[in-house]
């Protein structure tokens, strides 16, 4: 399809001159003639394959545990499910990809380096108290003797920015590619995205625009029976040009796709029937080639036994010290490389011990947050953003947390906000924030942490961080108006072009020589505050869906999924209750759930502090379940597969383990899956 014009391709459909036009066989009336309306029905031949990507054809298998549960976590208790056919990177993801990924990102948002800042990997995970990693942190995402190993220090909001990245990027070759849209490699301010184009809201070249549209048949636009009058439109998702989108694959695809068990399907005369099933990708309980070319080679890159991570210098088992090139071993029956060892895999679910026993049968997944497009008053979708919109309320707890953190200890006591600090929010989390960081949670002396000398607060900075405080108020007061794109520019306009781009002289540090001197905590709060970054310039508006918009539906009433029947308050212990006394107690609980003063997500997994309630009330000072009782929560993400760093015991498909989404390790990377649409066998084949 290379160098092929779309134009060509759907003018054979719908040229308006011709003969024999097909017919509905609803209504008998023509299809692509707009003397009749104009509906139209283009050509379609198959779902084209994403560049990276290898079909998984898909099917029923039994998902869970294959290897003795040495932990005895029994968060993976085998069950029957059945997968769709799916496409999946044949290889991880590479620092190459990602530095290509830099690159456009820092190009396109030139305005706003606070982007450019969240996509960073980060490469001080390979840092380790007792081991000298520092060449990894220098060289390992950049230089290009590593540019095809795989990308680390990624979190899984990282990755699934990434996967939205590659979506657009490759929605817009094909349209360049098929002529609609020419090459335009400058795209500050307004770069391409697929639901922006698709909401007809991407106009590089508006001077261009008939040219390189489609012929439009609708007769609608004043058309007087010949085709030269006819309108021009842009590709609809119904003309099957554009691909579907990149995401990480849910955790029943990647264990799916990691056995390849078209593989283990061996016997002719009942095609059917999967006669082993595998432990890894390849059939067999053991871990070296058992074929004659290749016997005795490890299959994988892991720990062999303590302190074997490569092998014997002349006869390296598997020439690999940490990750290994993404191309190296042998593929499974997919064609899917590294699926065992190299580095685990970050996938799509929440993290529930339970998954076995709260799933679906049918493309089982754990992480729903259903939402939908922005819509003005009108009914049409809401202009897209042309601005960074932050989410100025978690800014503002990470304010609070970060003074306790650098203050509270040097007071040799509780360090509470007083009017002349930074903050005069005395409630709610801001109050559970300081029992997180109370006095006598550490133990090393203040000098060795903070900058602050002789028990004494810098003034500069904590005039800063007043500053800095008062303007996130003022943006979360616009917010509380529902004034979103006001709060947003409030905090770019006075913090991240004002407070930290040196226009104020309060907080320039000169010596009696002139020198000028940075002040360190602007750096440590400009990459803090960057993280609340929730949407881009170019991207359309999305918001979560509403209960009150869906009256009488039957499959969800809410929009967010994560906790279904473990973690919300129905499967909780305070839902129900047998005796009077018991159901008043739940009763209360539920009641100050809804009123806004307990934290919901606190009510089953107890992974926060939780010794004063969201209006700053103590709850119970003696309370044990106060503090953190569990590391899970809502953001607890699967990460499957073993890594260059873990024993052969982690390589099995089964596994499963967890880190919260914002987190990352050296050991941790990914690759992207796509849905396959229409038949399951590929290449327009339904049996």
């Amino acid at each position: 399809m290379q160098g092929r014009k779309l134009f060509v391709l759907v003018a054979a459909g719908l040229m308006v001159i011709g003969c024999g036009r097909e017919r509905s066989n609803v209504t008998g009336w023509e299809f692509n003639n707009p003397k009749n309306g104009g509906f139209q029905k283009v050509p379609y031949f198959d779902q084209e394959t994403g560049p990276g990507l290898i079909l998984v054809e898909g099917g029923t298998f039994t998902m869970g545990r294959s290897e003795q549960d040495v932990t005895y976590e029994w968060n993976n208790i085998p069950r029957r499910v059945t997968v769709s056919s799916f496409y999946m990177d044949q290889f991880e993801v590479t620092n190459f990809n990602w530095l290509e990924y830099l690159y456009w990102i820092k190009r396109t948002y030139e305005e706003f380096p606070m982007i450019y800042h969240n996509a960073l990997p980060d490469t001080n995970c390979w840092r380790n108290p007792l081991a000298f990693n520092e060449p990894y942190v220098e060289y390992y995402l950049r230089h290009p003797a590593y540019q095809n190993y795989p990308v680390v220090g990624v979190s899984w909001n990282q990755a699934n920015e990434f996967c939205k990245w590659r979506s657009d990027r490759v929605n817009e070759f094909i349209l360049i590619r098929e002529g609609v849209l020419t090459m335009n490699p400058d795209q500050a301010g307004e770069p391409f995205t697929t639901d922006a184009y698709l909401a007809n809201q991407y106009h590089p070249q508006p001077q261009d625009e008939k040219e390189h549209q489609l012929i439009n048949l609708s007769p609608m636009q004043g058309w007087s029976g010949k085709r030269k009058d006819l309108g021009t439109r842009i590709v609809r998702m119904e003309d099957g040009i554009l691909l579907p989108k990149y995401r990480l694959p849910t955790e029943a695809e990647w264990e799916f796709a990691y056995y390849g068990l078209v593989g283990a399907m061996t016997n002719p005369a009942d095609p059917g029937v999967i006669e082993n099933r595998r432990t890894y990708p390849w059939t067999g309980h053991w871990v070296r080639a058992d074929d004659a070319e290749f016997q005795g080679d490890i299959r994988a890159n892991f720990v062999r036994g303590r302190g074997d991570y490569m092998g014997v210098a002349g006869a390296l088992n598997d020439a690999a010290d940490v990750t290994a090139p993404v191309d190296s071993y042998w593929p499974n029956d997919y064609g899917l490389y590294h699926m065992a060892g190299n580095v685990s895999e970050w996938v799509m679910d929440v993290y529930r011990p339970l998954s076995h026993e709260d799933f679906d049968e049918f493309r089982p997944f754990r992480g729903n947050v259903f939402k939908t497009k922005v819509l003005g008053n009108d009914g049409n979708i809401d202009e897209k953003t042309n601005q960074v919109l932050y989410d100025v309320y978690g800014m503002r707890e990470y304010l609070h947390e970060y003074e306790r953190k650098r203050f509270q200890r040097v007071s040799a006591g509780d360090h509470m906000p007083k009017p002349s600090d930074s903050t005069d929010q005395y409630k709610g989390m801001t109050m559970n924030v300081k029992s997180r960081n109370d006095i006598n949670y550490y133990n090393a002396p203040p000098e060795q942490v903070y900058l602050v000398k002789n028990k004494k607060k810098d003034s500069i900075e904590m005039l800063l961080l007043w500053e800095l405080n008062r303007v996130v108020n003022q943006a979360v007061d616009a917010a509380n108006n529902q004034w979103y794109m006001e709060a947003s520019e409030i905090v770019q306009t006075n913090i991240f072009d004002g407070l930290f781009d040196g226009v104020d002289p309060r907080f320039d540090i000169q010596d009696n020589l002139g020198n000028v001197y940075p002040l360190e905590i602007i750096s440590e709060l400009r990459t803090g505050m960057s993280q609340f970054v929730v949407n881009t310039p170019g991207k359309l508006k999305w918001r979560q869906v509403t209960a009150e918009e869906n009256i009488n539906r039957l499959n969800y009433q809410n929009s967010d999924y994560r906790d279904y029947n473990d973690g919300d308050f129905e499967s909780s212990i305070y839902y129900g209750g047998t005796t009077a006394s018991s159901l008043e107690r739940h009763d209360d609980r539920k009641n100050k759930i809804n009123e806004g003063i307990r934290d919901e997500s606190l009510v089953m997994y107890q992974n926060d502090h939780e010794l004063y309630d969201l209006t700053g009330n103590q709850i119970n000072q003696d309370a044990q379940a106060a503090w953190p009782t569990t590391l899970l929560s809502d953001k607890s993400r699967v990460y499957k597969g073993g890594s260059w760093r873990d024993r052969a015991f982690w390589i099995v498909g089964s596994n499963r383990r967890f880190l919260d989404e914002d987190q990352n390790m050296s050991t941790i990377g990914f690759r992207c899956a796509m849905d396959r649409l229409g038949s399951p066998k590929g290449l327009g084949r339904y049996r």
